[in-house]
């Protein structure tokens, strides 16, 4: 038993104790990330903008990456199809080039950051 105790009390002893991680008061300046997720807001279109240091504001959307591929693969498809004669390899690129360039302008669609 008196074992036990001092293997537990040494163990005790061993673990290094961590002050609690919290938030600063409300009160207090922001730095970091609260005085960037102050400035920060979304639309209802999902585009994130926020103001920067310098006054202007400045914005982050899809860069079209996923309707580009989708657009790529699905077009390629409907060139091969309509492509009938010979290796029909012209009609899938043809077709992929410009399902690539729809998708990604469907993605990105009409919302203008400046």
């Amino acid at each position: 038993m008196r074992t036990t105790l001092m293997i537990l009390a040494a163990a005790g002893l061993a673990i290094p104790t961590m002050p609690a991680m919290a938030d600063p008061p409300h009160w207090a300046p922001a730095h970091g990330k609260r005085a960037k997720q102050a400035r920060t807001y979304t639309t209802p279109n999902g585009i994130r903008y926020w103001r920067g240091d310098d006054g202007r504001y400045y914005c982050k959307r899809s860069n079209g990456t996923t309707g580009l591929i989708i657009g790529a693969a699905a077009g390629a498809l409907a060139g091969r199809a309509i492509d009938t004669h010979g290796e029909r390899t012209t009609g899938t690129v043809l077709g992929a080039a410009a399902g690539a360039l729809l998708g990604r302008q469907i993605e990105r669609g009409e919302v203008r950051c400046r």
